[in-house]
C-alpha cells in the first residue's frame, strides 16, 4: 500500500502531463507542428511541483496527499489557457507561480509542528493589517480605478490586490475569535422572535471587525470579494455555533443590503442591469458586452469545445471577450474544451473544497477546525462568485478563478491558503495516529 506522500507524488504526474499535452495542442493548432518546447514546459512545471512536494514530504509527512496535486492540476490548466491568450501574460503568471510556491514552502517551514496555532494570539493585529491593506487601492498614487472598482495597488510595474491577503487575515480572525466565544454566543443572550440575540460584549467585536472589512470593500467597490467574505463568515459562524438561525438571519440581511446597494450605487446598479438584460445592447451598451459575449462563447463551445487556440477572443482591434485571461477565463475554457472540460475543472474544485472540509472534521482543536472551514469556504465562494457571474447566475464581478485565472496576488495568496490547510491537516492526522 502506497504511503500518503507517495500517493501525492504519483498524483502530481497528471499535472505535468496536462501542461505538456496542453502546450502540444496549442502548437499543433497554431503552427501545425509538434514542438519539443511543450516537453520542456511540462518538465519545468513538474519540477516546480516536485520541489513543493519534497517540502511537504520533509516538513508535513502526515498532511493530506491530494490537496497539493489538485492545486497543481488547476494551476496547469491556468498556465496553458493563459499562454493560449497571451504568451507574455503566461510568462508573468509562471513567475508568480514560482513566487507562490516559494511563499508556500516558507509558510510550511515557519508554521510547521503546530506553530500556526500562535496566530490565535495576534488575531486583532492580523485583522487590522488585513483590513488596512484593503484600503490601500483608494490611496492616491498607488491605487487606481478600473471598471468602476479599486482593486489593486501599483508600485512601478508590480500590481497587487490586497483583498487576497485580507481574505486570509479575516478567516484567521474569525476562527480565533469564535474559538474563544462560541459557547457564549450559543448559550447567552436574549431571545427575540424565536432567535437568540448574543450579548454584544462577545458579538460586538466580531461584528465590528467583520463590518469594517465589509465597509472597506464597499469603499473600494469590490463587491465580488465582499460576497466571498460574507459567505465564508456565515459558514464559520454556523460551524462554530451550530445554530442555523445565524446564517438564516445573515441571508435575510444580505438580501436587504443587496437590494439597497443594487438600486442606489451606480456602479453596482450597472452590473445588475447587465445581468438582467445581457443581450439588450441597444438599451445598455456599456454594461452587458462582456457578459453577453461570454455567454455566446460558452454556447459555442458545446459539449466537447472548439479546440485549443480556436476561441475567437479578438477580431482585428476589437476585443470580444474583455479581460479574457482573468474575469472571462472560464468562458474561454468552456469554449475551447467544452462542457465536459469545464465539468472536469469544477469537479477538481469540488474535490479540493471537499478535502478542505474533511481536514476540518479531522482537526482536534476548535481553532484548526474553524480555520480549515473558513479557508475551504473562501475557495468555494470565490469559485461560485466568478463562475456564477460568467454564467449569469449572479451579476458579474471581478473575482479571479483560484489557481487558474491570471493574477499574481491571487496565485501567491492561494498557495499560502493551501499551505495553511496542509498545516492543519498534518497536525490533525498526526494527533489521530497518536491516539490510535
Amino acid at each position: 500500500m502506497l504511503s500518503a506522500r507517495n500517493r501525492e507524488l504519483l498524483a502530481l504526474l497528471p499535472a505535468g502531463l496536462l501542461v505538456t499535452g496542453g502546450f502540444a495542442a496549442i502548437f499543433i493548432q497554431s503552427d501545425n507542428r509538434l514542438s519539443a518546447v511543450s516537453l520542456t514546459y511540462g518538465g519545468v512545471f513538474l519540477a516546480l511541483c516536485l520541489a513543493g512536494h519534497f517540502v511537504i514530504r520533509r516538513a508535513l509527512p502526515n498532511a493530506d496527499p491530494y490537496l497539493f496535486p489538485l492545486a497543481a492540476a488547476l494551476a496547469s490548466v491556468g498556465i496553458v489557457m493563459i499562454y493560449r491568450i497571451s504568451p507574455t501574460l503566461a510568462r508573468q503568471q509562471a513567475l508568480w507561480l514560482v513566487v507562490g510556491l516559494a511563499l508556500f514552502a516558507a509558510t510550511i517551514v515557519v508554521f510547521r509542528g503546530g506553530r500556526y496555532l500562535a496566530l490565535e494570539n495576534y488575531r486583532y493585529l492580523i485583522a487590522i493589517g488585513g483590513i488596512g491593506s484593503m484600503l490601500l487601492p483608494r490611496l492616491p498614487g498607488i491605487g487606481r480605478q478600473v471598471n468602476g472598482a479599486y482593486l489593486a495597488i501599483h508600485i512601478g510595474s508590480i500590481s497587487f490586490q490586497p483583498s487576497e491577503l485580507g481574505k486570509i487575515a479575516i478567516v484567521i480572525f474569525l476562527a480565533s475569535y469564535l474559538r474563544d466565544n462560541r459557547q457564549v454566543l450559543v448559550t447567552a443572550g436574549r431571545r427575540i422572535l424565536g432567535v437568540t440575540i448574543p450579548p454584544m460584549k462577545q458579538f460586538g467585536p466580531l461584528l465590528l471587525i467583520w463590518g469594517t472589512a465589509m465597509a472597506m470593500l464597499l469603499v473600494t467597490r469590490e463587491i465580488g470579494t465582499t460576497l466571498m467574505f460574507y459567505g465564508a463568515f456565515l459558514a464559520v459562524l454556523y460551524v462554530a455555533t451550530g445554530r442555523a438561525s445565524f446564517p438564516l438571519v445573515g441571508v435575510v440581511l444580505f438580501a436587504v443590503g443587496a437590494y439597497y446597494i443594487g438600486t442606489h450605487v451606480g456602479h453596482i446598479h450597472d452590473r445588475v442591469l447587465a445581468w438582467e438584460h445581457p443581450f439588450n445592447h441597444a438599451a445598455y451598451p456599456t454594461t452587458n458586452f462582456q457578459l453577453a459575449n461570454g455567454l455566446f462563447a460558452q454556447a459555442d463551445g458545446g459539449l466537447l469545445g472548439v479546440g485549443f487556440d480556436q476561441s475567437i477572443i479578438k477580431v482585428g482591434s476589437t476585443t470580444l471577450l474583455p479581460v479574457a485571461e482573468s474575469d472571462s477565463i472560464y468562458a474561454v475554457i468552456v469554449n475551447e474544451i467544452g462542457l465536459v472540460g469545464a465539468a472536469g475543472l469544477l469537479l477538481a474544485y469540488v474535490l479540493f473544497i471537499g478535502r478542505g472540509l474533511k481536514i476540518a472534521t479531522l482537526a482536534r482543536d476548535s481553532f484548526s477546525k474553524l480555520l480549515a472551514t473558513g479557508l475551504a469556504f473562501t475557495i468555494a465562494m470565490q469559485v461560485f462568485v466568478i463562475v456564477g457571474g460568467v454564467t449569469a447566475v449572479i451579476p458579474l464581478t471581478g473575482v479571479t478563478l483560484p489557481f487558474v485565472a491570471y493574477g499574481g496576488s491571487s496565485v501567491v495568496m492561494n498557495f499560502v491558503l493551501l499551505a495553511l490547510l496542509l498545516l492543519v491537516s498534518d497536525r490533525a492526522r498526526q494527533q489521530g495516529l497518536q491516539r490510535a
